[in-house]
């Protein structure tokens, strides 16, 4: 559970692009289907949480990009995203 929760940070550090290349290369090994069944378990699960990692990224900054302030249709700044709400 300690080694799960670990690889878990370590994605929670990379960016949103960084998540996608893996992400990417862990289909395409699941796709040619190599390896173990094993191997290809611990993939899904790792692909899975890139997965999960990504799609909040997205709506993280869908969120930042709503909040867009305009004043006379030019975009003047953004507004910080309060996530608690």
């Amino acid at each position: 559970m300690a080694v799960r929760a670990e690889r878990e940070a370590d994605i929670q550090t990379m960016s949103f692009e960084q998540a996608l290349a893996e992400l990417e290369e862990i289909v395409g090994k699941l796709e040619a289907g190599k390896g173990t069944l094993e191997d290809a378990i611990r993939a899904y699960e790792r692909g899975d949480a890139l997965r999960r990692h990504c799609a909040a990224k997205l709506a993280e900054a869908q969120a930042k990009v709503s909040r867009i302030v305009e004043t006379a249709g030019t975009a003047t700044g953004t507004e910080p995203l309060d996530a608690e709400t």
